[in-house]
């Protein structure tokens, strides 16, 4: 791999011409990697690190992690509830103080509805 352009650019045995190239459009890569090899970031976490981690909100379980989405102001915790809906949490301190992936739990302080349906009266 060789970054160019500020883009990666991977070189594969065996793929020497663009035909054979076009063949990989769309492909997936997936890299058999240790997360403990890699350096450890303060307040960082890999995304498959915090996917099935239960979510805790006021000391009971609310649902688990089933996936992390990156958008341009912030990334999003999508949780699934126990009542099988998925919500989309931010990934901000303030929402998610914390982080324990040796107890494997997410805890959360969400504001009033993003959770529960808030009563009109």
């Amino acid at each position: 791999m060789r970054m160019y352009n500020a883009q990666p650019v991977l070189f594969l045995e065996g793929i020497e011409t663009r035909e054979d190239a076009e063949t990989l459009i769309k492909a997936i890569l997936l890299v058999d990697q240790n997360l403990e090899e890699l350096p450890v970031e303060p307040d960082a976490w890999y995304d498959q690190q915090l996917v099935g981690l239960s979510v805790i909100r006021d000391g009971v379980e609310v649902g688990s992690v089933v996936r992390v989405e990156h958008f341009p102001a912030q990334d999003m915790l999508i949780v699934l509830t126990k009542d099988e809906r998925e919500v989309m949490v931010p990934f901000v301190k303030a929402i998610v103080p914390a982080v324990d992936i040796a107890a494997k739990t997410v805890t959360v302080t969400p504001p009033n509805g993003l959770f529960e349906e808030i009563d009109a009266e």
